[in-house]
């Protein structure tokens, strides 16, 4: 999920330079998305985190 949000944050910056604002602007947006919802998904992973079994 991490990967995506670099890939397509780079795909952003690229396309800025380039001048293609609204490619930057989707990129950017899709890469903001991937983020939180990695975010997201830490974070309950986090709080549910593996537990030893019960005996």
């Amino acid at each position: 999920m991490l990967s995506y949000t670099v890939t397509f944050l780079i795909i952003a910056i690229i396309a800025a330079a380039l001048g293609f604002s609204g490619v930057a602007g989707t990129a950017a947006w899709i890469a903001h998305v991937c983020f939180v919802l990695f975010l997201i998904l830490f974070l309950i992973s986090f709080i549910s985190g593996r537990r030893p079994p019960v005996v």
